[in-house]
This record gives structure tokens, sequence and C-alpha cells, in this order.
């Protein structure tokens, strides 16, 4: 895992997860990550703008997270393990 700061940083061909410190959601999807081994980036997006903005984007104007973006660009919000690893392939 790596906390990142902007998204601009972030590898394109990383996982990228949105969340915020208080979410449970986003916490529980976190220790799923980590136990499947699947790497990916974590941005607080209410820490950075950028990323607040890419997430309303996504969601129909909403800041909703737990909002996954994968490597094809392509994004899913609130998604299961299962939906993250059948995305990527794994």
């Amino acid at each position: 895992m790596t906390l990142n700061a902007g998204v601009t940083t972030a590898s394109d061909s990383s996982l990228i997860l949105y969340s915020t410190t208080w979410c449970g959601y986003c916490r529980r999807l976190e220790t799923q990550l980590k136990a499947a081994g699947i790497d990916y980036t974590k941005i607080d997006i209410e820490q950075d703008p950028a990323a607040a903005d890419y997430v309303a984007n996504v969601n129909g104007g909403n800041q909703t997270v737990p909002t996954v973006k994968f490597p094809d660009g392509s994004a899913l919000t609130n998604p299961s393990l299962s939906q993250v690893k059948a995305k990527l392939g794994v």
C-alpha cells in the first residue's frame, strides 16, 4: 500500500483506492486487498481536492467512497473484493 497525496503522482498502472479516514467500507476493502496481496495506492479525498473532484465526477456529483480506479481507467464504487479481482483478472 502506498499513501499518496496527489492523483497525478499515482502510477497509471496501479489500482487506486479513493477513501477517507472515517469510512468503514474503505477500511474493510483495504483489509481485504491487503489479505489478497493486491497492491494499491490509497488517496484520501479530504486531503486532495483533485481526487475529490475525480470521485465526484465518476459518481454523478457525489463524493462516494470507496471508489476504486483500475489501471484501464475504469472505476467502481464500493466494490466487493470479488469485483476487484474479476476486474483485475486475478
